[in-house]
């Protein structure tokens, strides 16, 4: 491997005759090769874990969560971002997405997009990035300009940085504050980062996500306590979470649903016995937590289902 070269863009001898295969033998050998690369994210934890921790505190205080990179690593960010208004009800002016060429990338390749420097410091001072801001950049080779520009731009604006790559001692993870690397290697089709190094980062991604919006309390036992109901599925998903968590029957599930306009954690509340405008203050107090709700209301009555 040349030193110029990064490992995302070096070739696996193992797939030299990929072509050749039966197709049965191609799609079990790229199986294994996906899985493999979801085992080594269990190495990149620790560094995760310390960016969730430094992130949380951010978001706490009315920060945003900013994604930025390029092509397949940006479009992975975008639909990442796109499921934590609906899941979460994260507000949508806080969830922004960087994106080298624009929202139009996210649909059609801007190749040349990727090392436009200019364009990312642009993009970071209009989206007035600040300190409250947590700015997560992600890139394969850890050498994107456009990435690594967001990511110098937001840190010198106060921002929170992570840098998340498949390549360790790069310049995206030097840039930020918290490096996480997740080493894939030579992918089975040549340089197609979309593959393992892809899969990693929407791992990592979930994993990022998911436990930002846990510790910022919009997830009680395990369900998306702050989801909204907007369609047939989740009135009937938020119906199942207030049963549940509240210890009632589905009629007084629906009722206190009702009574809160469809807000699951009020919703829970006020099946346990008080009413909706008592709710509301209840999980103001907590700055809408409802564990905490629970607690200082002495309601323990909600249970674990089984």
């Amino acid at each position: 491997m040349s030193a110029s070269l990064p490992a995302t863009e070096g070739f696996d001898p193992a797939f030299d005759e990929f072509d050749t295969w039966p197709v049965g033998t191609q799609l079990n050998a790229l199986w294994q090769s996906q899985l493999a690369a979801a085992a080594v994210v269990s190495g990149a934890l620790p560094a995760l874990t310390r960016a969730v921790e430094a992130a949380l505190p951010c978001l706490e205080a009315g920060g945003r969560l900013i994604y930025a990179g390029a092509g397949s690593s940006a479009r992975l960010a975008a639909q990442d971002g796109a499921e934590l208004e609906p899941t979460y009800n994260w507000p949508p002016e806080r969830m922004i997405v960087l994106i080298a060429g624009g929202t139009g990338a996210l649909l059609q390749a801007v190749e040349n997009a990727e090392d436009n420097e200019a364009a990312a410091q642009d993009a970071v001072r209009e989206a007035h990035i600040g300190a409250q801001d947590v700015v997560v950049g992600i890139a394969a080779s850890g050498r994107t300009p456009y990435t690594i520009a967001c990511v110098k731009a937001a840190r010198e604006r106060g921002a929170l940085t992570i840098g998340l790559a498949n390549v360790p001692d790069t310049p995206l993870l030097a840039a930020a504050e918290h490096a996480v690397t997740v080493e894939t290697g030579a992918e089975p089709i040549s340089g197609s980062t979309r593959m393992k190094a892809g899969t990693t980062q929407k791992i990592v991604l979930n994993l990022l996500s998911t436990t930002l919006m846990t510790g910022l309390g919009r997830v009680y036992r395990a369900r998306m306590v702050d989801m909204r109901s907007r369609n047939a599925k989740l009135r009937t998903r938020a119906v199942r979470m207030v049963t549940a968590l509240a210890n009632c029957d589905e009629e007084q599930a629906r009722f206190a649903l009702d009574a809160t306009n469809g807000h699951v954690k009020p919703a829970i509340l006020v099946a346990c016995g008080i009413t909706a405008e008592q709710a509301q203050e209840a999980l103001a107090r907590t700055d809408g937590n409802l564990r905490r709700a629970l607690k200082n209301l002495g309601l323990a009555t909600a249970r674990r289902a089984t």
